[in-house]
């Protein structure tokens, strides 16, 4: 099943994507898609409801699609674990799963607008498989139990400053939380739909030239391993997202670092989450 929200900022309605196409709208179900409605069984409501018929069609026209899950408490990032990004950037395979944080309020809707921050002159980009956690987890055995508690996956943009990242601090956090910095979606993907996620191709293009053509078997750490992984050092919530990595191709390691500029357009994709499409203004 495909979850999304839409409207404007702030005043989102929760829906899904039937096979079709078409837009239902899933109020009657449930006030939000959040972390309350993932953790009490809101995926099998909403299930049952589509099932059942009768809920009503959204209108697209000019309709926003927001982030396809409400603000998450926590926004969790893995650096490096794609070994053609680590050969790029010249750092070593790491031994353990890089791990920061991001500001959650850098979520914004995946055709949003997204802004360079004042004093930025190395804005880059990266695609990046999204885990969203369904259940709250601590110590997780293994990836068995990992698997247990993702309640699906989503696009994410993890935008970053590089400057601001590898120059102003010996942490990552300038750099990576910026405004708008973290479009996430167009849909939350549920499990069963968006099959094994370490089979999925991704990619990137920035006014229209290719930079990133990726998948998610080149991790050096698997999705399942890293949801185990980060559960021995922080209560993974419902409705939490994980940015696990982005493969080759960012500016950072391309000749001439071809860094965002005001009015550059990228476009993304995850094969079967959908894509995204952002154009840069300036803060």
């Amino acid at each position: 099943m495909k979850l999304l929200r839409v409207g404007a900022p702030g005043e989102e309605r929760p829906a899904v994507r039937a096979d079709d196409g078409r837009l239902l709208d899933l109020s009657s179900v449930t006030r939000d898609i959040d972390g309350v409605f993932l953790a009490s069984g809101g995926v099998d409501r909403a299930r049952a409801a589509v099932e059942a018929g009768g809920l009503p069609e959204l209108d697209t026209d000019g309709l926003r699609i927001g982030a396809p899950v409400a603000r998450p408490g926590k926004v969790i990032c893995v650096g490096l674990n794609y070994r053609d990004h680590a050969a790029e950037t010249g750092a070593a395979i790491p031994p353990r799963p890089v791990v920061f944080m991001k500001d959650p309020g850098t979520v914004v809707g995946p055709y949003d607008e997204v802004l360079i921050p004042r004093g930025s002159v190395k804005t880059d980009w990266e695609v990046e498989l999204a885990v969203v956690i369904g259940r709250r987890a601590r110590y997780l055995e293994g990836p068995e139990e990992a698997a247990e508690v993702i309640a699906g996956y989503a696009i994410s943009h993890d935008v970053s400053e590089r400057q601001f990242q590898l120059e102003y601090s010996p942490q990552w956090d300038l750099g990576k939380s910026c405004e708008t910095f973290n479009p996430l979606g167009p849909w939350l993907v549920t499990v069963d739909e968006a099959g094994d996620p370490q089979n999925l191709g991704l990619h990137l293009s920035v006014n229209g030239v290719k930079r990133q053509d990726g998948h998610t078997s080149d991790m050096i750490f698997p999705v399942h391993q890293v949801v185990a992984y980060l559960s021995q050092y922080m209560v993974l919530e419902p409705g939490d997202v994980i940015n696990t990595g982005t493969p080759a191709g960012v500016a950072l390691g391309l000749p001439g670092t071809p860094f965002l500029r005001p009015g550059d357009t990228v476009e993304l994709e995850i094969n079967g989450l959908g894509g995204q499409r952002q154009t840069f203004g300036q803060a």
